[in-house]
């Protein structure tokens, strides 16, 4: 006896080796970066880029990404904590190539933030988190903080238009009801051909 379609047909690739690879590479840019500017520049002497709008300058940021929430270093390095843990948990699911993309830049700005947290001076869970690049009024960032930010916009943009984590394409308006389960392209092809089967 014959297996059906749904049984026959391959399953999604997951897509945590895709996830893996875009947090190493934003995690090792972050690592090298922060040691060139830690190595070659001096904190509060700036160094012009483009006049005085962009420049690299040192500085040491206690709070989150953009200097933001400073003097809650043990707390925001606790979130960052429980956020790598989320997105490795949801990367044993994952199939949409956009969302891993977008979860390994997250992924990868919170681990390299949390280098410096777990590593850097005044000690584990308090240390400080290395910035270098200024542009304009916008406080001094790293390469994590726009990685972070970027991730996010990503995501939320992908929720918007319909695309989960663990479809490969858009979710019809049958799986917004919950009356039936999620349909892949490879489902609709199935579809297709058991329509034009002879009956």
């Amino acid at each position: 006896m014959s297996g059906t379609a749904a049984d026959t047909a391959p399953k999604p690739r997951r897509r945590i080796g895709l996830l893996v690879a875009v947090a190493a590479v934003i995690l090792a840019l972050d690592i090298v970066t922060k040691v060139l500017a830690v190595k070659l520049l001096t904190p509060g002497q700036p160094v012009s880029i483009i006049g005085d709008t962009v420049t690299w300058t040192l500085v040491r940021n206690s709070g989150a990404a953009f200097s933001m929430a400073t003097g809650y270093t043990w707390v925001l390095t606790l979130i960052a904590s429980f956020v790598v843990i989320g997105i490795i948990w949801m990367g044993r699911r994952l199939v949409s190539p956009w969302w891993a993309i977008g979860l390994g830049m997250i992924l990868g700005g919170a681990m390299g933030n949390l280098v410096d947290r777990f590593f850097r001076s005044p000690g584990p869970l308090r240390g400080h988190v290395v910035d270098f690049l200024s542009i304009g009024w916008w406080p001094v960032f790293n390469v994590a903080d726009p990685s972070v930010v970027g991730g996010a916009i990503l995501l939320v943009v992908l929720s918007l238009f319909g695309f989960d984590f663990d479809t490969v394409g858009r979710r019809t308006p049958d799986d917004e009801s919950g009356s039936v389960g999620r349909r892949t392209p490879d489902d609709e092809d199935g579809a297709e051909r058991r329509e034009d089967e002879p009956s």
